[in-house]
């Protein structure tokens, strides 16, 4: 498997448990495009009212 299916791969599984903890979630609010991970987290923190702290720590 290379690098980027690995991401990719782990990505969905983060959209997947982000959904289910957030229902207002939609599938554009976790488009996801390569290099700009961080334009996604800034838009959960804005729409959650969450740190990326906050948000990370529920995948550990």
């Amino acid at each position: 498997m290379s690098n980027s299916e690995q991401i990719k791969g782990n990505w969905n599984e983060l959209k997947g448990k982000l959904k289910q903890k957030f229902a207002e979630l939609t599938e554009d609010d976790l488009l996801c495009d390569e290099g700009k991970e961080d334009e996604v987290w800034g838009k959960l923190q804005q729409k959650l009212g969450k740190t990326e702290k906050e948000l990370k720590s529920l995948f550990d």
